[in-house]
């Protein structure tokens, strides 16, 4: 798919990784839609940014978690662009769950943002990519999907359905939509991460060091691209993968 006037939909595409993504999709001359739930000048900022570089921006706060809430994004961004053409599932949840628990909402909070979140945007977007013959749907997983952190039980289920979740929905609305995801390693270290954990997570990668931002928002370019791929997985981390064995 050609970029160039088409309209994309980033869920958490007001700050960090998604901001960068919202971004490399206006760069590249598509509208963005940017949803978020609590960031919003960070948001602002990010669609502000956006038209800078000649485009349409639409911030719009939704808790993806809620399919009311998604309905509702989903009318407002027909309404604004009538249609949208690329839909990447971001926004995420990330937060220590370990088991047993006896309080289950930080498991439900967790799940719904990650992968209820992007099956109800999905679910709301894909009919009108089906009528008009295109689109594409790109989630961001992570290495929790393939190798589970004991601690992080709500995080590892919800990268590996995720993944799952790519897959159908691959099976499901093909031959018009494709679907494929892109799974992060290390590009973006959290605020409270300091200098020695920075450099011990570096050396777990096979290249020994960080990637950036705009090597997932390469590997979402290209997937968006490339319309003979669907029901794939592209892993950007520099190796993380298997570096520690």
């Amino acid at each position: 798919m050609k970029l160039r006037g088409k309209t994309t939909l980033v869920t958490g595409g007001a700050i960090r990784v998604g901001k960068a993504i919202s971004l490399a999709l206006a760069q590249a001359g598509a509208n963005v839609v940017i949803n978020y739930h609590s960031s919003a000048p960070e948001a602002a900022q990010t669609a502000a940014e956006a038209e800078a570089l000649g485009v349409a921006a639409l911030p719009i706060q939704a808790d993806v978690a809620d399919p009311a809430q998604v309905q509702q994004m989903a009318a407002r961004a027909q309404a604004r662009f009538g249609a949208v053409d690329v839909l990447v599932n971001g926004a995420s949840l990330f937060k220590r769950t370990p088991l047993p628990m006896a309080d289950v909402a930080d498991w439900r909070r967790v799940t719904g943002i990650g992968l209820d979140g992007a099956f109800y945007c999905a679910n709301a977007l894909a009919p009108q990519m089906l009528a008009r013959g295109e689109g594409v749907i790109i989630n961001l997983v992570d290495l929790f999907a393939w190798q589970p952190s004991a601690g992080f039980a709500a995080h590892s289920v919800t990268k590996a359905g995720l993944l799952a979740l790519t897959r159908q929905l691959a099976l499901e609305l093909a031959p018009a939509v494709r679907v494929n995801a892109v799974a992060p390693g290390p590009v973006l270290p959290p605020p409270d991460y300091d200098t020695s954990r920075i450099e011990r997570l570096a050396k777990k990668t096979l290249l020994k060091r960080w990637g950036s931002p705009d090597d997932v928002t390469q590997a979402v370019l290209f997937l968006i691209q490339s319309d003979y791929i669907t029901g794939d997985c592209i892993t950007v981390d520099g190796g993380e993968r298997y570096g520690h064995w």
